[in-house]
């Protein structure tokens, strides 16, 4: 299969934090602690309502945004019915890098607010009938544009990761959309650099293909 080398200019980039997590970097040493409020912890140039619903969801006021905080925070930001499966991928993705524990601060909840509102204006310019759900021709649309162009196989088994046995068409929310596009972003970056010439194909190690697989799966139930 071969890719564009120019593709995905306005597909959100995954955080450097995730790099760092594969890569076993120093564990997270937070350098200011936190007391009634962790709107110092913002800077001035972040959107009020990413500063609100954090302190709204953070109810122990520890700074950092368990699952269930993480949860609460984007149903404050008008992100609902998004599955417990997804909220925890995300907070594997964006978890503080080094931390043993599985959680948010500040600044990893920003990236994740900013991603979140990417692919949500991505998923609004494919869903043209305005039905809040994604059928496949939209969604190969969506990935073609980002520049992802997935041979029919593949495309089809995304689909079907998403066919519930009625017999009904299958069409992905949001919350579908945004799991399945940051695995084929993700996995696509990482195959990409094995493949630096763009060429489609790759000799990848097993270690190496076993790291790349196993982030992206690791946070399912």
């Amino acid at each position: 299969m071969a890719y564009s080398n120019a593709y995905a200019p306005s597909a959100p980039e995954l955080p450097e934090s995730f790099d760092q997590q594969q890569q076993h970097h120093y564990p997270y040493q937070p350098t200011q602690h936190f007391s009634s409020s962790s709107s110092g912890m913002f800077s001035s140039e972040t959107h009020p309502e990413i500063v609100r619903s954090f302190e709204s969801a953070d109810r122990y006021r520890s700074g950092f945004l368990e699952e269930s905080e993480l949860r609460q925070a984007l149903l404050c930001s008008g992100y609902e019915g998004i599955s417990n499966r997804t909220i925890r991928f995300l907070m594997f993705i964006y978890k503080i890098p080094g931390d043993s524990l599985l959680r948010l601060g500040p600044k990893e909840y920003v990236e994740l607010w900013n991603c979140l509102a990417q692919w949500r204006a991505i998923f609004d310019s494919y869903d043209r009938d305005r039905s809040g759900k994604m059928n496949s021709t939209e969604l190969r649309d969506a990935f073609y544009h980002l520049g992802y162009m997935l041979p029919t196989s593949v495309h089809q088994l995304i689909v079907s990761q998403f066919d519930n046995g009625t017999g009904k068409t299958v069409e992905l929310s949001f919350d579908s959309f945004l799991e399945c596009g940051m695995i084929v972003k993700g996995l696509t970056e990482k195959f990409k650099e094995n493949d630096p010439g763009y060429t489609g194909y790759a000799t990848i190690p097993y270690d190496v293909f076993m790291l790349m697989i196993v982030p992206f799966i690791a946070s399912y139930d």
